[in-house]
């Protein structure tokens, strides 16, 4: 890796942000193609070298200008016209032009990868001229705003990625090439460069010299591979690194050091377990009955102990505490004796084997082996057995894409503020994501009703969609395909000398905002 010895070179303050600035974490990244990218580090990554239309406030609940300087929507929120600035340039100092945007979304929708439901409600792209975008959708889509926020939807220099073989074409599922050309190249208008990338090592970032904005304080920035919690507090602490971004509470709590600032907060980010009825390896069907009974023998609060030491707080849907449509929602409950009679009703009560496999990784402190260990004790008081299988993040993903994993754990940080992509991401509706790797193509469980919920609240003005996405969330905690058990609190860790960090919900850390005191 080499940059510990960097990281703590002395710098006299006038040259302090020209040193490189390292942060400790999991990279864990699936790529880093603005359109194929979907990861936490993707999301850091991303926002950090492309720009959107709009972006999220510091707030986290605000949009603000970006590439676009204003912005028109209709009534019925289905035509959303941007004007963007004139001063925006790519870091190649072309300018950003409509045909830049209507390129970059069309391409996100058209290679169908994790973030290609973002663009599904879009009908229509329009380019009247060279600085006017007029999007049309296919029904009212009020969180279309929201969407933009999310850095998946960064805008690409299409000119330049079109010659290294990307395309927007109807067929760039197959037709595309681009992807190991970004590995090593960044085509975006943002506040950084890539600089380079070296997988399961380090992400190098460089300030982009033209870039349009302010430019960021910290010259060159690391995030440097370091897998676990307590190497990051080490990290942290012998100097190697300036920000640790996934110490866990428990960890936390071992470190004593004047140089170094720790704060604890509250985060949108979950982990949740999920049922795949439709996996090849079920040994019996997992219907919903099954899955609710399953879901009454986990112990929540245990696991928020046994976790985060009790640093999280439980959370009663896929639509994170705090979001619109959560106020009041029935939190999940251990009940073994409900449990014990709802799976002797369905001919279960001598237990069953279950599959588990679950990845490799420690997300927001918590390890989620040992979470699915804790569990597994947790259903043995029902006579399930469940055989947990390690495996690396990227087999993980394969095989739930096919044949399927009957159970497993994940996790998940919001893209912007809004409910609607919790609903397209977890939700049995139409083409999302979980309910394609749920069904497998074998297994009806399509709900009805949260599709046309989330018709209706797509299209409600906002002071109906609290009422509306609180439905969805009642629907989808009766599904029990996604069972949210802990949403950690988030430590804050950096040195002294490190100002501007802070959490945000699109983004996990805006770098640009960095520097050194």
């Amino acid at each position: 890796m080499g940059v510990a010895a960097t990281a703590i070179i002395s710098a006299t303050p006038a040259h302090a942000q020209e040193q490189p600035l390292i942060i400790a974490r999991h990279l864990e990244i699936n790529s880093l193609d603005p359109s194929r990218a979907f990861c936490d580090t993707c999301q850091i990554y991303l926002s950090s070298t492309y720009q959107g239309l709009v972006a999220l406030g510091a707030d986290n609940k605000s949009i603000e200008p970006q590439l676009a300087e204003s912005w028109e929507v209709n009534d019925d929120q289905t035509v959303f016209t941007f004007m963007l600035s004139p001063d925006a340039v790519f870091s190649d100092g072309s300018p950003v032009e409509a045909k830049d945007v209507k390129w970059s979304f069309e391409r996100l929708k058209n290679l169908k990868a994790d973030a290609s439901f973002m663009m599904s409600l879009v009908k229509s792209i329009e380019t009247p001229d060279e600085k006017t975008v007029v999007v049309t959708m296919e029904s009212p889509n009020s969180e279309f705003l929201g969407v933009l926020t999310a850095p998946y939807t960064g805008i690409v220099n299409s000119d330049v990625a079109s010659e290294a073989g990307a395309s927007a074409a109807e067929d760039a599922a197959t037709a595309d090439t681009a992807e190991s050309w970004f590995q090593a190249n960044s085509a975006g208008s943002g506040p950084y460069m890539l600089k380079s990338y070296a997988p399961d090592d380090e992400l190098r970032f460089v300030r982009n010299e033209k870039f349009w904005g302010e430019k960021p304080a910290i010259a060159e920035i690391v995030i440097d591979e370091t897998a676990d919690a307590v190497s990051q507090a080490q990290a942290l602490q012998s100097g190697a690194a300036d920000i640790a971004m996934q110490i866990d509470p428990d960890t936390s709590k071992t470190i004593a050091s004047p140089d170094l600032t720790l704060e604890t907060v509250p985060s949108y980010n979950f982990i949740y377990v999920m049922f795949s009825p439709g996996a090849e390896g079920n040994k019996v069907p997992l219907t919903k009955e099954v899955r609710q009974a399953l879901a009454y023998a986990i112990d929540y609060e245990g696991l928020i102990q046994f976790t985060v030491g009790g640093e999280g707080k439980p959370q009663a849907s896929p639509i994170p505490n705090g979001f619109p449509g959560t106020a009041d929602l029935p939190m999940p409950v251990e009940d073994l004796e409900k449990a014990k009679a709802m799976l002797a009703e369905a001919g279960l009560a001598d237990g069953f084997e279950l599959d588990a496999p679950v990845a490799q990784l420690n997300v927001y402190g918590v390890d989620l082996v040992l979470l699915m260990q804790k569990i597994q004790q947790d259903l043995a008081r029902v006579n399930v057995k469940l055989n947990i299988q390690p495996v690396a993040s990227a087999v993980w993903r394969e095989q739930v894409a096919k044949p399927g994993a009957p159970f497993s754990a994940r996790f998940y940080a919001p893209d912007y503020f809004g409910s609607a992509q919790y609903v397209q991401f977890f939700g049995m509706v139409p083409d999302s994501f979980w309910l394609t790797r749920a069904s497998q193509g074998k297994e009806d469980l399509l709900n009805q009703k949260e599709a046309e919920l989330l018709g209706k609240a797509l299209a409600a003005p906002d002071a109906e969609r609290e009422t509306i996405y609180r439905d969805i969330a009642l629907e989808m905690i009766d599904d029990r395909i996604i069972i949210p058990v802990v949403s950690p609190n988030l430590v804050l860790a950096h040195r002294n000398d490190v100002a501007g960090v802070r959490y945000s919900a699109c983004c996990n850390l805006p770098l640009a905002e960095l520097s050194r005191k």
